[in-house]
């Protein structure tokens, strides 16, 4: 074989390997490339078998009521912990805060996203921002109207309030003078449990003649106490929207130091087992309305939502009032 054939065939030879090879490479099935999932509320956004990741922003901890709704999402997260992990940011009572936290489980492209938000307004478009990216969307206790959320999950704050006045116009007799310390009024429970109490005690004779924002704090309540009772002699009974309001109401009364805590009449909300229960059993509160901290039931739905079921739009949790003498429920007093 000449130097030219020679050239030729190791040339082929070359070739063939070359072809050879790419055959080899375009028979190989490459790993497909794993892009983020963009699912509509309600699908599951991992596969099965993982550990789906919630963001949950508490709007803040400086109340008893809130820290036990942390505690019971935690207790109920914990039982389900081969479902859920659940991340805890706490918005330290300010709006921009909370919506940056949104934002922020959002671009971590969190599987789903529960709030108890600060105030009613603030937080439709960072809501929206969430769903329209496919994350569901639970919020806690405080409605927000007009938001595009995948489920709201509270207590009838309405019927709260309705069954508070009842109570007080039972209470009282059907007349007498009511201090009302109220909670956070650009909030949705706040202005549903002031509108409830005026309808519960609507008819009778029981005026309210004074009230006051406390912003659920009972610090607050205590000092807007101290100034309603500079200037009312009579005060037969204090509507407190939480039971730390109605409690700061008692304290105040007590360092008075004229008796008016024996006989002004004080009435709370929350119920929960170490504050509310155990005032009302100590004799300080007349009573408290129990009002559902949301958490076991907020981690049960948010599980069913990223299963793929569907869920009830808002899901509205029942309440009932502890007294030192009856269990009042709205069709009458029990022993």
């Amino acid at each position: 074989m000449n130097t030219t054939n020679r050239r030729r065939f190791l040339n082929c030879l070359l070739l063939g390997a070359a072809v050879a090879v790419a055959g080899c490479s375009g028979g190989e099935k490459k790993a497909p490339t794993t892009a983020p999932v963009k699912t509509e509320p309600g699908a599951s956004a991992v596969p099965a078998g993982k550990v789906w990741n919630i963001g949950f922003s508490q709007c803040n901890l400086g109340e008893p009521w809130r820290v036990q709704m942390n505690a019971d999402i935690k207790a109920a997260a914990d039982k389900h912990a081969d479902k859920v992990k659940v991340i805890f940011q706490d918005a330290q009572n300010d709006t921009p805060t909370q919506q940056s936290q949104i934002r922020q489980f959002i671009q971590q492209g969190i599987n789903l996203i529960i709030m108890s938000p600060k105030e009613d307004g603030p937080f439709v478009g960072v809501i929206g921002e969430a769903v329209k990216k496919g994350i569901p969307v639970i919020v806690l206790d405080r409605d927000q109207k007009g938001a595009n959320y995948t489920c709201f999950i509270g207590g009838n704050n309405k019927q709260i309030g309705v069954e508070a006045g009842k109570y007080v116009v039972k209470l009282l007799g059907g007349k007498g003078s009511v201090i009302e310390l109220k909670g956070l009024m650009t909030s949705t429970p706040a202005q549903d449990r002031h509108n409830g109490f005026l309808e519960g005690i609507k008819g009778s004779n029981i005026k309210i003649i004074f009230d006051a924002d406390c912003k659920w704090l009972e610090p607050n309540a205590r000092a807007e106490m101290t100034s309603a009772m500079s200037r009312f002699d009579k005060i037969d009974a204090v509507y407190g929207h939480n039971d730390p309001s109605a409690h700061g109401a008692w304290t105040a009364a007590k360092q008075e130091g004229k008796g008016r805590e024996k006989t002004i009449k004080f009435i709370g909300i929350d119920g929960l087992p170490k504050e509310g229960r155990r005032y009302v059993k100590d004799g300080i509160l007349a009573a408290t309305f129990t009002y559902p901290t949301c958490g076991p039931e907020a981690i049960e739905t948010a599980i069913k939502i990223l299963s793929g079921e569907k869920v009830e739009k808002r899901i509205i949790l029942p309440t009932k009032a502890i007294t030192g003498w009856t269990t009042y429920a709205g069709a009458g007093y029990v022993k």
